[in-house]
């Protein structure tokens, strides 16, 4: 009798397994269009489980132009590594196929060595270009706008344009055209060409006459508030960016802006969640994860240190009316809320060039209202639970009062705190948490435990 054979069992490989599969077998066809089978999520993901080395492999098997593209879609902090990691002979043809700003951008982020080793590797005009884009801030015109654009002298005609774009079609094929620029011999912007106009004019016409006069531009120097402004009043996907002399430099995009825009919120909220140094991602050193926590946990156990030592100068209070231990977790967090509310107002002001230091006492004036309603609302509240529960008005007040005072102070150091820090060119988004949780924690505690020490007789009544 023959026996039956047992079933094969098939396990389904996980996307970054089957990247060290393919990696090892050295078959690059085979490793591209498995990438390609991937979505970008699935792919960014698979990647990121990948060691260093497993990374360096995978990206010298593949085209450069199709490595730029795959890690385009990964935050900055991994881009950043694996380029490093590589060798400037490999690394450079994959950088070369990023977008201008993008090259710009990464190479200021490396370490002066790579970035000088990548540099050097490339053409003299293009490395001199990148550098002159790296000396820009990167939240300006200059620090977000590309190369990659079309101008053509006001001299040519129609037929010189056209062939010109025939000669070249491969390489503009990777730029993001929607218009041409028309300069003069010495670079100045002259106007703007729409291509469909250029496609329907006389092959003989000079483009000087089928060119858009006088178009907006942005200054090279224009800071990511004016950008927006700017592109909120227009609807177009680009601006041309001019030097001081009013010549064409580059282009901005819209999409630029608003990556730009996202990017400096982030790190906003990561400053204020406690996260320092930037992005964090779990398949980072933890030696770094761990330093990078520490950083704000270690000041801020000190400033709650600072907080509890209220409670020890009343713990006489507290040991009388226990009941009081119950609330004070309610009126620190309730006030810390309201605080952190007008915290994240200002920072966001501040970071949109709404508001300005000097103006405390505007943001003062408008706060301390919003604080007192507030703060009235929320301690009647709380007071009207306390009556309910424990039936004295006392504790009720005490309380209640504790809570409303609480919160108007909390509001008012909410909103004025991120101004104060910023004028003293300390970063708001990381310092404004830390202070506003100690000093609200503070009060909230004074409030209760000094109400309670003068009403105490009739409290426990």
């Amino acid at each position: 009798m023959n026996k039956e054979k047992p079933e094969k069992i098939v396990i389904n490989e996980e996307p970054w397994e089957r990247l060290v599969n393919l990696i090892e077998t050295a078959d690059p066809d085979a490793l591209s269009g498995y990438l390609n089978s991937l979505s970008s999520l699935d792919a960014v993901r698979a990647i990121s489980r990948l060691d260093q080395e497993e990374q360096s492999k995978m990206l010298v098997m593949l085209e450069p132009g199709e490595a730029a593209h795959l890690i385009s879609e990964m935050p900055e902090s991994d881009i950043r590594e694996i380029i490093e990691d590589l060798n400037p002979l490999h690394a450079t043809p994959i950088v070369q196929e990023m977008r201008s700003d993008h090259q710009a951008d990464l190479l200021g982020q490396l370490e002066k060595k790579e970035a000088d080793a990548i540099l050097d590797s490339m053409k003299p005009d293009k490395a001199e270009e990148l550098r002159s884009l790296m000396a820009y801030p990167e939240d300006s015109a200059g620090g977000l706008m590309i190369t990659e654009y079309l101008a053509y002298d006001q001299r040519l005609t129609v037929n010189d344009v056209l062939e010109d774009m025939r000669r070249h079609a491969e390489t503009y094929s990777d730029y993001d055209v929607q218009y041409a620029y028309v300069i003069t011999a010495e670079g100045q912007l002259r106007g703007v060409l729409r291509l469909r106009d250029l496609l329907i004019s006389p092959r003989n016409k000079l483009i000087v006459n089928l060119m858009l006069k006088n178009p907006l531009s942005l200054n090279v120097s224009s800071t990511i508030q004016e950008l927006q402004h700017f592109f909120n009043l227009h609807s177009f996907f680009g601006a041309p960016v001019l030097d001081d002399t009013g010549r064409l430099i580059g282009v901005i995009r819209r999409a630029s802006v608003k990556e730009q825009t996202q990017k400096s919120s982030n790190k906003a909220f990561l400053k204020f969640s406690g996260i320092v140094g930037g992005e964090e991602f779990r398949n980072m050193p933890f030696s770094l994860r761990s330093a990078r926590r520490l950083s704000w946990l270690s000041i801020n156990i000190v400033l709650n240190i600072v907080a509890a030592s209220v409670i020890a100068i009343y713990q006489d209070t507290l040991e009388k009316a226990i009941v009081l231990a119950v609330f004070l977790p309610i009126i620190s967090d309730m006030s810390g809320c309201s605080g952190n509310q007008a915290v994240a107002v200002s920072i966001r002001e501040l970071s949109l060039g709404l508001l300005r230091p000097r103006e405390l006492f505007h943001v003062l004036g408008k706060e301390s209202l919003l604080g007192l309603v507030n703060g009235l609302v929320l301690g009647g509240l709380l007071a009207a639970a306390a009556v309910l529960w424990k039936g004295n008005p006392y504790l009720g007040l005490v309380v209640g009062g504790a809570l409303a005072a609480n919160t108007f102070v909390a509001v008012c150091l909410g909103g004025s705190v991120p101004l104060l820090l910023k004028g003293m060119k300390t970063d708001p988004a990381l310092a404004s948490g830390p202070i506003l949780t100690t000093v609200t924690d503070m009060c909230g505690f004074f409030f209760v435990l000094s109400f309670a020490t003068y009403l105490l007789p009739v409290l426990n009544g």
